[in-house]
């Protein structure tokens, strides 16, 4: 049985002015009719392969993690609550510890609980192609074959093969330039999913090699955690000792036990509009819309009505968002501006 990890701590705030600290991205219905955090939990449900999922969010989204997961009628092995955000490594420490404390032979699976993956039979089937890597001690990454040649996600090279589907990873590429990641996409490259699968006491080994600080402060935090109703929550002092680190920066680039698959699912991590435009059914102008929405000689564009009713004529290739209190308009091309929109318009 392979056990998730289901990594609910993130804002979104590349999706402000509908996602925010109050009601990050994954709580929000942005494709499909459940919201992130309810796909990413139910994909991950099938008991023929997967325990109970752990799932890891903020002590201030602790209801609505709860609310969402009973509205689903969707069952979990935990709900972890962190005091304070410190990025994926930390996380994925305290995961691991849990899982090898249940289970010292324990396989675990990280996934956000934003990211969107439509077809989740071949998301399932992909993933049993890597256990045997994984159960033979490799880090197993499941990389995507690009679409486009995005500089927003990073690249995995693979290396020589490592089984029957799986290879070593050559090298890491961090958000190449437009003209490198062209190349990158010729060359055969993939992008780097953020879904990883290892054993758990794999994962405390690499930590205890590259990361110590990470992993002492997760043990303690494991150590003095509270039980409270359906919550574990992790200690706060002892949380807050460890370094804010990306699993990719702490483990990840520097171990020699890397392994990618390659992934045969479609897969977005909706990490800014464009990419919610593109996951969305779209009419034959091009245009994809929610809420309560008139176009007129509209093409290319995403609507997002969340309150308000939206009106637009004449327009292309725009991101309109309209809540109770903020319009966002911008050009589909620019929506890596939203983030320091976003700041801009909290400082007014």
């Amino acid at each position: 049985m392979i056990v998730p990890v289901i990594l609910s701590g993130g804002e979104g705030r590349r999706l402000w002015p509908l996602s925010s600290s109050i009601r990050p991205k994954q709580f929000l219905v942005l494709t499909g009719e459940e919201t992130l955090l309810q796909q990413t939990t139910r994909r991950l449900s099938d008991p023929r392969l997967f325990a109970p999922p752990i799932v890891i969010g903020g002590a201030g989204q602790r209801f609505l993690i709860a609310e969402q997961l009973r509205a689903a009628e969707l069952g979990v092995g935990r709900i972890v609550l962190e005091p304070r955000g410190r990025n994926t490594a930390p996380a994925l420490a305290v995961g691991a510890l849990l899982a090898a404390g249940s289970d010292p032979d324990a396989l675990i699976l990280s996934a956000h609980a934003d990211h969107a993956i439509p077809d989740v039979e071949a998301f399932r089937d992909t993933i049993v192609r890597g256990v045997p890597a994984a159960e033979a001690g490799k880090l197993v990454l499941f990389g995507m074959a690009p679409s486009y040649p995005a500089t927003g996600y990073g690249y995995i090279e693979p290396g020589p093969p490592v089984d029957a589907d799986a290879f070593g990873v050559a090298r890491f590429i961090e958000k190449p330039s437009a003209a490198a990641a062209q190349a990158l996409v010729a060359a055969g490259c993939l992008w780097n999913s953020g879904l990883f699968m290892m054993r758990a006491a794999t994962l405390i080994a690499e930590l205890e090699a590259h990361a110590p600080a990470v992993l002492a402060a997760a043990i303690v935090a494991v150590e003095q955690a509270v039980a409270d109703e359906d919550f574990l929550r992790l200690d706060a002092e002892a949380f807050g000792m460890a370094p804010s680190i990306s699993i990719d920066h702490a483990v990840m680039e520097r171990t020699l036990a890397a392994a990618v698959v390659k992934a045969d699912f479609g897969w977005s991590d909706i990490g800014s509009w464009s990419s919610v435009w593109e996951a969305q059914r779209r009419d034959d102008a091009g245009n994809a819309t929610r809420g309560a929405a008139v176009l007129e000689n509209v093409t290319g564009s995403l609507i997002f009505a969340d309150g308000p009713k939206v009106a637009a004529c004449g327009v292309s290739d725009l991101i309109i968002v309209a809540t109770h209190d903020h319009v966002l308009v911008i050009p589909r091309t620019a929506d890596q501006q939203v983030r320091a929109l976003a700041e801009r318009v909290d400082k007014l």
